[in-house]
């Protein structure tokens, strides 16, 4: 057998040859069995060995084999002999190709395993004739689908093998010994056994759920699955062959199941059965089983590499948590003590923006506020009977980083109220993806009440109505102030229960993991008690001491020094919030020195800042400060902040045993602190360790020279009451070690019990039991995991050198973003990285990660400066990065704390990069077996593909409205040029600034509130010309309240046709007016108007050249984003009028979403040669550049007839990079200037800067269209990967646009005859009936779509033909008909899959399509997904059972004669009808038949039921340049066409 067909875990030949062997053994009567002569060579004696083992080979293990036996024998009585199927003639000798099928090699001994000795020898040579069928048996084109179906992966093998048995078994007590089978019905079941062996046996009737499809006997073709089989033996069976015996003249023939027969079928009648064959669909892949694991090569480790030698590292005791006799029985109760005995006592002051003091929280206040909130919480919130919340519910805490009272306050209220605070972040918006994960946490914490003040309250996004919306992901939610003045006073008797501290939950505080998914950590009132008295004992707190807070005083350490331990002790806190710090970086310095604080709560970030800034301040005194707790201190990059702040403010009184680093987790609370102490003879601890010992969990000391190298600071000792241990961050936990990285874990009183409601992950992380290397517990008390890495060093401290949410491994050794940060930062940082913003993530790529490095540049760096602080960073760790990104300061602001954020942002391309460093190597070198990972294996994946995030970085994307916008741009760039139109010769004949556009659109609502008495929200018909008028009108509606319906203006020398259009769409959209040019206004008045349409139904007709000159009373400002903006009105290629309703939401979604794409900044300019009436070519023209900024140039297609380079000189003298036209206007200009290009090449027409040339269209790319394009063109300077596609349609105006940046536009070629039956089949360019197919553009921003089944609407797999799905912010609203008919056609836009996610609303195109995963990488470094688009459904036609695309004949006709200028089919009563255009002589008409007819028939096999010749220009073609169908066929069947010849082929 081949073995390149065999991967692990599949049965060879000789191992499969085996197994059947020994289990027909068992079951096989040796009575019938005696009578036949073996079939094979007398030499195979000595091949076959038995196993002498007893036990089963675990390989062939099957759970149900011998219950589906005893099944099967239990009901063979009541089993009939089965027939051959009809079969065909076969020769002999068979000369096929070999490159369909290997055949095994004859020295696998498949044939030779059987010995005389066994009494069934004929039997197994016999079975073993069709035993290796492959998956092809079944018409798959799947060869990847074999790992579902091999005997050794999973339960689909073993349940192939049982069944296998099965029929084995069977065949022996009813099919042996028969040498004439009756005339009765059989069915056939294929069992596969292996990926390339499959055992067909006949069998008779079985009950219906154990059938699978029947294979096909009737084949006639060489390369049918039979004539592989037939092959194999033919090449390993020789002399079977030569003893097979003839019947009279027959040749020998055989059954589907492998049985030789005598029959006189002859090849004619056999060929007639063949052509009454029924096209049949192959049937679908089966689902991907993921066995990557069994092919995985065992990577080996580096035999170089260090490893650890040092002894067991043995747990390490903190001092014994001292009694003192003053400290509280619990935190309420030392609230209520200092509340009542110093009242006066400040207690928190908090600062606003400008560092002064804004209140001041004194512990009498604290304690009445926190008595007043307890008492509303649990007595004003729902009834008497029924209260909202009662004592151990949980409550959310949503207060802004810059109010630190009201969140004290509300804290101290829920644990007098005996609730449960849970602490969250404001969420910024609606769809915050961080605040969808915080509400995930607070819908499974029952949180149904939310604590916020006042000034936090009405900053929340609000609905129309006022009200709070549910945001993403939220559970429904009370919100309830806790402001005095909102609250109710408690009565005279009622006081809250302070009880001692118990093992109740005190708070809940929220962890961000490293995929973004948040948990809630529960900390008991005991732990709560305990980790403020070991905190106290650290830091030595004691009353009346002041503490600066720059910290988050909501979680971690600022919340558990700067909230609670503060209050036990009676300290005084400034709040410094994190506002006043971007404005102010040396603000915190500034309190220490002005309230003479002792301790300060920082981060190195606010060290570094400081040090950025303290050049411009003077009369600074740190001599106060004996505690600097450096909170990130365990992150190894804060050593250098800590050195260089000592280094400076040494001289202002800092003594260098203030600076305390500690090392703390959401878990396990605080692990370790350093102590201050007046004696500096003891230096700090510090360790310089080598990288490459690290990235094996080794320590080793190197040299401070080497970049190599990471420097990290000791963060003291273990906090008091704490024991830690050190123990393997994978597997078991057992203990490092000494000179070993790995994970801490602590047994405290003082840390968090759980995962709130995750019982599964609270049991391996707070539920730990180290063990010795010896098996031994360390402790019989539970420790808890703090995602630590690190190791505990000589004296006891403890050296943190990382985090397990940053562990990240790359090629089997362990690299931590911290290092890397660390390292990162080392190289040259104040030159580049602009204040130490830099993050690092990993993505995945196949089974191992790679590392994304993102830096903020300084604005002063070049571009040199940054390549080499890139290439540097690479060579510090000898790694290969997916991508290392710089960003420009000033595009992107780092959020605080927000590593998951910036990933998300990132690969979601929610940030604009200056500069990019990527290794494609990443992508491309990997291993053999991964075409085997699940995901990657064509077919297998749900085809869905999206594109980027829509990031909002501008300062217009604040604006809900477009008309906000122009406003907005006529008061800050008033003079900055919007629109610019040419006319026919190329010059300006008009432009637009800012402000000119929003007077003018000023006069326009003028006009329609005075003269027309418009009222908000009714429709008003713009009929203009391609111009600046139809502009102004728009925005000029859109200030009155109105909505806009932009309208094609009836053509001057075609009034009798078009204007019914016109008048329809006038009527269909309600429209109260129509606002049109003075020309156009005398053209509807005219006589030729007034026979075609009845003018005394128009409503009122405005003339707009002449505007009133005053401004209206007031500008409609709209209040409902998901209102109507305007009508998107078109006639589709079926003929149907349609209007798609767009939102405000919508057009503002679509706009940034095509800004995003096309890169368009104000500096910007492009091109634009469209119709501006409906989709994409609309938004481009009157809507992209007033929300973007760039300069649009408007070229009106129409002018193009007078003057065909007016497009392309216009790009060349304007120096335009990107431009946007149609199909129409690319084929005038390839028709029309073909022969000119020398000409225009001495004009100095020059198309090298080009960037993006984007054909907009709502059909299949025309390839030979814009290949003749690009190849015409090239010469002038055109590059060929700048000529791209776009594609919309009615439910989306534009779903893929290529854009300015990702790969090139991907092309595949695919199997014509496949693609009739809905299937895709890729296959070889030049390969007979392949069909080239281009990628339709890339994916826009905030576009997902998927490929569905139109019928059942489930998903469908990667590469498989459905209809495309799109689900958008910019879909459309619905149809709009104002008959009440839209409700038939709302599947349009609220559509939902039928199973899998089944919550997304999808919009549906209409249109047939596949993804396509390439090869090629995006932007984001995930392979890219190309979308191809095939045809529409509506224009498809069903003719023989076949779904035909229109375009792919109309191809095949026009090459059929060189005199066919177009063509367009269409069917008519089961007929093709072929229409083609003629251009020549009518002469040549009568030859063009038989030359269609036979293209058609050969191409096709159609037969074309009627040809029509006619004369140019008779086929209608719309403003985009496709052709309308429909239109054509009523002109036919109404004998409109004026042909030149008819020919019917009834």
């Amino acid at each position: 057998m081949d073995q390149s067909l065999v991967g692990p875990g599949d049965i060879t030949q000789k191992g499969y040859e085996k197994k059947r062997a020994k289990l027909i053994r068992a079951y096989f009567p040796h009575g019938p069995m005696s009578h036949r002569a073996p079939l094979g060579p007398p030499s195979a004696a000595r091949f076959h060995r038995r196993r002498t083992s007893g036990t089963r080979d675990e390989r062939y293990r099957s759970d149900v084999h011998t219950e589906a036996v005893q099944a099967v024998l239990a009901r063979h009585v009541e089993r009939k002999v089965a027939v051959p199927m009809p079969s065909k003639r076969r020769s002999l000798v068979v000369q096929t190709s070999m490159d369909a099928y290997t055949p095994p090699d004859s020295s696998s001994g498949s044939e030779e395993e059987a010995g005389p000795g066994d009494d069934m020898s004929a039997m197994e040579h016999w079975m073993s004739r069709p035993s290796h069928l492959g998956p092809a048996h079944l018409g798959s084109t799947s060869s990847s689908s074999s790992s579902t179906q091999s005997g050794g992966s999973g339960n689909a093998g073993r349940l192939a093998d049982s069944l296998a048995h099965t029929h084995i078994s069977h065949l022996a007590h009813t099919h042996l010994g028969h040498t004439h089978l009756g005339q009765l019905h059989h069915q056939q079941i294929t069992t596969y056994l292996s990926p390339s062996a499959c055992l067909t046996l006949s069998l008779p009737r079985l009950p219906a759920e154990n059938h699978s499809a029947p294979p096909d006997v009737t084949g006639y073709s060489s390369d049918s699955p039979h004539s592989h089989t037939e092959r194999h033996h033919m090449a390993n069976m020789g002399t079977i062959a030569r003893n097979t015996q003839k019947y009279g003249n027959a040749e020998r023939m055989e059954t589907g199941d492998g049985v030789p027969v005598s029959s006189r079928v002859s090849a004619k009648i056999q060929q007639l059965v063949n052509t009454l064959k029924q096209p049949r669909r192959p049937p679908l892949r089966e689902f991907f089983v993921d066995d990557f694991d069994e092919l995985l090569e065992v990577q080996q480790p580096d035999p170089n590499q260090p490893r650890p030698e040092g002894a067991e590292m043995m747990p390490v005791r903190g001092e014994a948590l001292g009694v003192v006799t003053n400290w509280p029985p619990s935190l309420e109760a030392a609230l209520q003590r200092w509340g009542t005995i110093s009242p006066k006592a400040p207690c928190l002051t908090s600062l606003d923006t400008a560092g002064k003091p804004l209140y001041v929280l004194t512990y009498g206040k604290l304690w009445s506020r926190s008595i007043k909130l307890a008492y509303n919480i649990l007595h004003k919130l729902g009834s008497k009977q029924e209260p909202m919340v009662r004592p151990g519910d949980r409550v959310a805490l949503v207060f802004p980083n810059n109010d630190p009272v009201a969140f004290m306050v509300a804290f101290y209220g829920c644990l007098l109220a005996e609730v449960v605070p849970v602490p969250i972040e404001v969420p910024l918006s609606r769809k915050d993806a961080g605040s969808q994960q915080i509400g995930f946490l607070l819908g499974s914490c029952g949180v149904t009440v939310a604590l916020t003040s006042d000034a936090c309250h009405k900053g929340l996004p609000k609905s129309a109505t006022g009200e709070i919306p549910q945001f993403k992901g939220w559970p429904k939610l009370l919100w309830f102030v806790t402001e005095s003045k909102h609250l109710s006073k408690p009565p005279r008797d009622w006081f809250p229960h302070i009880k001692d501290a118990n093992n109740d939950t005190a708070y809940i505080e929220y962890k961000t993991c490293k995929d973004g998914s948040v948990l809630g950590v529960t900390v008991t009132r005991i732990a709560l008690l305990t980790h403020c008295q070991a905190l106290t004992q650290s830091c030595s707190y004691t009353e009346a001491e002041t503490i600066v807070n720059v910290l988050d005083f909501k979680k971690d350490v600022g919340l558990w020094n700067g909230i609670l331990t503060s209050v036990m002790n009676m300290m005084h806190v400034i709040s410094v919030p994190y506002s006043l710090m971007k404005v102010n970086p040396l603000s915190w310095i500034q309190k220490v020195c002005q309230y003479k604080a002792k301790v300060a709560c920082v981060k190195s970030r606010d060290m570094h800042w400081a040090l950025v800034a303290h050049k411009d301040q003077k009369d600074i005194n740190l001599s106060s400060l004996r505690m600097l707790l450096v909170a990130d201190g365990s992150n190894p990059w804060s050593i250098s902040s800590c050195d260089a702040f000592l280094n400076v403010f040494q001289t202002k009184g800092l003594r260098a045993d203030v600076i305390c680093p500690c090392a703390s987790s959401p878990e396990a609370l605080t692990v370790a602190i350093r102590r201050s102490v007046e004696d500096s003879s003891q230096p700090p601890g510090r360790g310089v360790l080598s990288m490459q010992g690290l990235t094996y969990s080794v320590v080793r000391v190197d040299t401070e020279e080497r970049l190599s190298v990471l420097t990290v600071q000791d963060v003291g000792t273990v906090t008091p009451g704490g024991l830690v241990c050190v123990v393997k961050p994978e597997g078991i936990p057992q203990l490092c070690q000494t000179d070993e990285i790995g994970e801490f874990c602590v047994c405290s009183i003082a840390t968090g019990t759980s995962y709130y409601g995750l019982t599964g992950m609270t049991k391996n992380t707070f539920e730990v039991y180290p063990v010795s290397s010896s098996g031994g517990l360390v402790s019989e008390y539970a420790f808890v995991r703090t995602g630590l890495l690190g190791f505990i060093g000589p004296g006891g401290l403890v050296f943190i050198t990382g985090k397990m949410d940053g562990l990240i491994m790359v090629s089997g050794r362990r690299h931590n973003a911290d290092d890397i940060v660390a390292t990162a930062l080392a190289v040259e940082p104040m030159k580049f990285v602009y204040r130490g913003r830099i993050a690092v993530f990993s993505v995945t790529v196949l089974r191992d990660e790679r590392i994304v490095v993102v830096a903020e540049q300084r604005p002063d760096s070049t571009e040199e400066d940054s390549f080499q602080w890139m290439s540097r960073v690479l060579q510090v760790h000898h790694i290969s990065p997916a991508t290392l990104t710089r960003f420009s300061s000033w595009v992107t602001t780092f959020p605080a704390g927000s590593k998951t954020h910036t990933m998300q942002t990132l690969s979601q391309l929610g940030l604009t990069p200056v500069g990019r460093l990527v290794d494609y190597s990443v992508v491309f070198e990997i291993g053999p077996a991964s075409v085997m990972v699940g995901n990657l294996v064509s077919g297998k994946r749900i085809a869905q593909a999206s594109g980027r995030d829509l990031g909002q970085t501008d300062d217009n994307d604040q604006f809900l409205f477009l008309s906000e916008v122009l406003q907005w741009r006529a008061q800050t760039t008033p003079d900055h040029i919007l629109y610019t139109l040419l006319s026919s010769r190329g010059a300006v004949s008009s432009s637009l600034t800012c402000l000119q556009l929003h007077k003018r659109a000023e006069r326009v609502a003028a006009l329609l509130m005075e003269r027309a008495g418009l009222q908000e929200g009714d429709h008003v018909a713009l009929v203009y010309p391609p111009g600046i008028d139809l502009i102004a009108a728009f925005y000029g509606s859109l200030y009155a309240g109105c909505v806009p319906i932009t309208v094609r203006p009836p053509h001057p020398q075609n009034i009798a046709t078009t204007l019914p259009t016109v008048k329809m769409i006038v009527e269909v959209s309600h429209s109260a007016c129509v606002m049109t040019t003075a020309v156009i206004c005398k053209l509807l008045r005219s006589k030729e108007a007034t026979a075609t349409v009845d003018i005394r139904n128009w409503p009122p007709v405005l003339d707009t050249d002449d505007l009133p000159k005053k401004k209206p009373p007031a500008l409609y400002k709209p209040t409902n984003p998901d209102g109507l903006a305007y009508l998107d009105f078109s006639v589709s290629t079926t003929g149907m009028l349609a209007g798609v309703q767009m939102s405000h939401n919508a057009v503002g979604a679509f706009c940034r979403s095509v800004k995003l794409q096309c890169e368009l900044y104000p500096s910007r300019e492009v091109a634009i040669c469209l119709d501006p009436y409906c989709g994409l070519g609309f938004v481009l023209w009157c809507l992209c550049s007033v929300y973007s900024g760039h300069q649009s140039i408007l070229i009106p297609p129409v002018e193009l007839e007078s003057n065909p380079a007016l497009w392309l000189l216009a790009v060349s003298q304007l120096r335009v990079r990107d431009t946007f036209c149609s199909y129409s206007v690319m084929e005038l200009c390839t028709k029309g200037l073909g022969l000119q290009t020398e000409a225009l090449k001495a004009r100095g027409l020059d198309l090298s800067r080009v960037r993006a040339c984007v054909v907009v269209a709502e059909e299949r790319p025309r390839m030979s269209l814009t290949h003749s394009f690009s190849k015409l063109f090239k010469d002038l300077g055109l590059h060929p990967r700048s000529v791209s596609t776009a594609f919309g349609c009615r439910v989306n105006l534009a779903i893929c646009l290529q854009g300015t940046s990702g790969p090139d536009p991907t092309t595949v070629y695919v199997d014509m005859r496949a693609l009739r039956h809905d299937r895709v089949r890729l296959v070889e360019r030049g390969s007979p009936h392949s069909l080239p197919l281009m990628e339709s553009g890339k994916i826009l921003p905030g576009v997902r779509i998927i490929i569905a089944n139109p019928e059942t609407k489930g998903p469908l797999g990667d590469s498989h033909l459905g209809e495309i799905w799109v689900h958008s912010a910019h879909n459309g609203s619905g149809y709009y008909s104002g008959y009440g008919e839209e409700v038939l056609q709302s599947d349009h836009f609220n559509s939902r899959l039928s199973f899998g996610d089944t919550q997304t609303v999808w919009a549906r195109t209409g249109y047939l399509g596949f993804l396509r995963r390439t090869e090629l990488t995006d932007a984001n470094g995930e392979r890219h997904d190309a979308l191809f688009v095939v045809g529409a459904l509506e224009e498809a036609m069903e003719l023989r059972g076949m779904r035909y695309h229109p375009i792919d004949i109309e191809t095949s006709v026009i090459r059929a004669h060189k005199s066919i200028m177009e063509c367009a089919v269409f069917p008519w009563t089961n007929l093709l009808v072929v229409v083609v255009e003629l251009e020549g002589s009518e002469q040549e008409a009568l030859d063009l038949v038989p030359m269609v007819t036979k293209a058609v028939l050969e191409e096709h096999y159609l037969i074309v039921g009627v040809v029509v010749v006619t004369d140019i220009g008779v086929i209608p073609i719309n403003s985009r340049g496709e052709k309308q169908r429909m239109h054509l066929r009523d002109g036919f069947l109404q004998d409109q066409l004026d042909p030149i010849y008819v020919a019917y082929n009834m």
